[in-house]
């Protein structure tokens, strides 16, 4: 070992001794009993200041908006009337995800699970076949857009609502396996197959071991000595995800930019200042700013000098950020939420943390209580919560509340009738699917204006919907994280 290499390791035992010592002579100020001393019994607290960010995520300090609509009511849907709400912080991708970032998921499920489940891969492919039309010659999309290197960094589409949260999913826990090798706690395991390969859920409920170079030490004097990460450490981040509607909405706005103290100097009707498509910056002067439809057949304007210089989608880091460091918040794709579609929503939805797709789930447990083993996959077993298990609470009675208030039979106007009717025909009552409306549970939100849109789609307030197994050549996504403790860095201090 050269001294170099000695100087670091011994540098980094002291501070690490240091943090400890420093935390052992912590108190509860409940019980008088000294915090991470085995002599104590060994309850350990974490030193712990803020939220790391995670790869490519930015954060969005949370605040008080007007959600809804900025513009005229052209379609005369009268489904995003304004209202206030309030926004938790929480960290958003800076740019939609991309071609690239999704085929380095495919590759992983081909390499993790293709020899014995390729039903795996097969589902996660994104669908080419949305880029063909019955009278217009696409076909080179289908086959070079997804996999061709010159597409690398365009966001990518044919994704459905559910492989995006698939996606979502795979990336908490490649992050989360990447954290643990780099504080050294676990080797990289590049043999990983079938269900021996790093869940997040699963390595928390001991049911993952990996390649383990050095786990912590556990100061129960009861215990074995070492131990592995647990939530209290606050090492591992919370999950990746999908984006609430009002996140997504707020984040566009980027109000930050717009405000004096707690001022909204000019209600935005887009992500930029102004009620104008071009840039005014002196240097750039009469660009625009998004890619979009400027009128009828004009994608990308006159050769020469291209108006917004794509005439379909455009790399993700195109244009200007807006005031919170996000990229293409208005066009290039629209981009799913996860919110269930409700025309309605702005009268139902709570006005902190607004989101309507709720169902509370639980692990699978076995007779004895202690979580069921994961499947075949490698990942953690959840269900819906039971009625029984929710009939003493005030907050929610069941499980699945994505129709609650709009769509139950509790909510018709024919509730008085309901004893008479079988439970399928009690929630057809309101949105029956194919017969007086396109809307149930599985309609999903979309947000934002895309390269196949006109200017109205890309002010923020706007809203449409798709079925949550439907792609097309012009959704996207980006992911979101939820961000725990102090809206901002403010670390340990109090504001």
């Amino acid at each position: 070992m050269n001294i170099k290499s000695f100087l670091k390791i011994s540098t980094l035992s002291l501070v690490f001794i240091f943090i400890i010592s420093a935390c052992a002579q912590e108190k509860s100020r409940t019980t008088g009993w000294v915090y991470n001393d085995p002599n104590w019994g060994g309850f350990e607290v974490a030193p712990y200041e803020e939220q790391e960010t995670g790869p490519g995520l930015v954060l969005v300090t949370g605040g008080t908006f007007v959600m809804g609509r900025t513009e005229q009511d052209v379609t005369y849907q009268w489904d995003n009337v304004p209202r206030r709400v309030s926004v938790s912080s929480f960290y958003m991708d800076m740019a939609e995800v991309a071609n690239v970032d999704y085929r380095e998921y495919i590759y992983w499920l081909s390499r993790v699970f293709g020899t014995d489940y390729p039903e795996v891969v097969n589902k996660a492919l994104p669908d080419t076949l949305v880029w063909l039309s019955r009278l217009g010659y696409n076909d080179p999309f289908v086959e070079y857009y997804f996999r061709h290197p010159a597409y690398n960094f365009y966001p990518v589409v044919g994704v459905n609502w559910r492989q995006a949260n698939d996606y979502a999913s795979w990336r908490t826990d490649r992050v989360n396996e990447y954290i643990l090798v780099r504080e050294g706690i676990l080797k990289l395991d590049n043999m990983q197959m079938n269900e021996n390969n790093f869940n997040t859920d699963a390595y928390l409920a001991g049911q993952y071991e990996g390649i383990v170079k050095n786990e912590l030490y556990d100061l129960n004097p009861t215990g074995m000595g070492t131990r592995k990460v647990r939530v209290e450490d606050g090492i591992l981040l919370p999950k990746y995800r999908l984006p609430t509607e009002a996140e997504w909405e707020y984040a566009a706005l980027g109000l930050i930019g717009n405000t004096v103290y707690e001022r909204v100097l000019e209600r935005r009707v887009y992500p930029w200042n102004g009620h104008v498509l071009r840039t005014d910056y002196h240097k750039n002067m009469g660009d625009f700013v998004a890619n979009f439809v400027r009128g009828r057949g004009d994608y990308m304007g006159v050769a020469g000098y291209l108006n917004d210089g794509y005439d379909a989608t455009a790399p993700v880091f195109s244009y200007w950020p807006n005031d919170f460091g996000l990229y293409n918040m208005a066009g290039n794709v629209a981009e799913w939420v996860l919110d269930v579609y409700r025309p309605l929503s702005y009268e139902d939805m709570d006005e902190w943390r607004p989101y309507r797709g709720n169902v509370f789930m639980t692990k699978v447990r076995d007779e004895e209580g202690l979580i069921a083993e994961k499947d075949s996959l490698g990942r953690i077993q959840w269900r819906p919560l039971t009625e029984e298990e929710a009939k003493n609470r005030y907050n929610f009675r069941y499980a699945d509340n994505r129709d609650y208030l709009d769509g139950d039979y509790t909510s018709s106007i024919y509730y008085d009738q309901a004893d008479y009717l079988e439970e399928d025909q009690r929630n057809k009552i309101m949105y029956e699917y194919g017969k007086t409306s396109l809307i149930n549970n599985q309609a999903r939100v979309y947000k934002g204006g895309s390269w196949k849109d006109r200017a109205y789609f890309l002010s923020p307030g706007t809203r449409r919907f798709l079925d949550e197994e439907m792609a097309t050549d012009y959704i996207g996504f980006r992911c979101a994280m939820t961000r725990v403790g102090a809206p901002v860095n403010y670390g340990s201090k109090n504001r």
